[in-house]
C-alpha cells in the first residue's frame, strides 16, 4: 500500500460523513501568483542575505503562522549560512540553486523540485549564474531567519 492509498479512505470517508464541512477560511478570495507579476510587493531580505535579495508575501501575515512566500536572489549569490523557527516547504520557481543542509549531501533544485527544510536545521545556498532563483516557500511559524556563525561545507 502506497502512502497515498493509506491516505485515500479515511479522506473520502470525512468527505463522504460530512465532517468536512465549509470552513471560514473558505470564505477568503482565492489567488494565483507568477514570481513575475508586477502586483507583488518586494521587500529587501535581512541584511546578512545577500544584495538584491528580496521577498513577496503571497499569502498570509509573516508575523503569524501560516505564510507563504516568494524568495528571489540574483544569479551568482551565495545564500550565507541561517536557520528558521518554521519548518519550510519550498518549490523553485527559476534558476538553479544548490542547497546544503547542516550533516546532508548538497542537493540541487531546479524549477518544479520540491525541497522540506526541517525547523532548525541550519542551511545555506548558492543560486548559479544565469536567472534569478525565485523560490516558493510555506512557512508554518511566523517568518523569521537567523545568520548561523559556522559556515556549512
Amino acid at each position: 500500500m502506497t502512502r497515498i492509498q493509506r491516505f485515500a479512505w479515511p479522506l473520502g470517508a470525512l468527505l463522504v460523513s460530512g465532517l468536512a464541512s465549509t470552513p471560514v477560511a473558505a470564505q477568503e478570495p482565492s489567488l494565483t501568483w507568477s514570481h513575475q507579476d508586477s502586483r507583488l510587493e518586494w521587500v529587501p531580505c535581512p541584511d546578512f542575505m545577500p544584495k538584491g535579495c528580496a521577498i513577496a508575501v503571497l499569502h498570509g501575515d509573516p508575523a503569524k503562522p501560516n505564510v507563504d512566500i516568494f524568495f528571489k536572489v540574483p544569479p551568482g549569490s551565495t545564500i550565507a549560512p541561517h536557520t528558521h523557527t518554521s519548518a519550510e516547504r519550498m518549490v523553485l520557481v527559476s534558476g538553479e540553486l544548490q542547497v546544503t543542509y547542516e550533516g546532508q549531501e548538497k542537493a540541487v533544485l531546479k524549477p518544479g523540485t520540491y525541497a522540506f527544510g526541517p525547523p532548525g536545521r541550519p542551511h545555506s545556498a548558492q543560486c548559479a549564474k544565469g536567472d534569478p532563483c525565485v523560490l516558493f516557500i510555506a512557512f508554518e511559524s511566523p517568518l523569521d531567519a537567523m545568520p548561523v556563525a559556522a559556515v556549512l561545507k
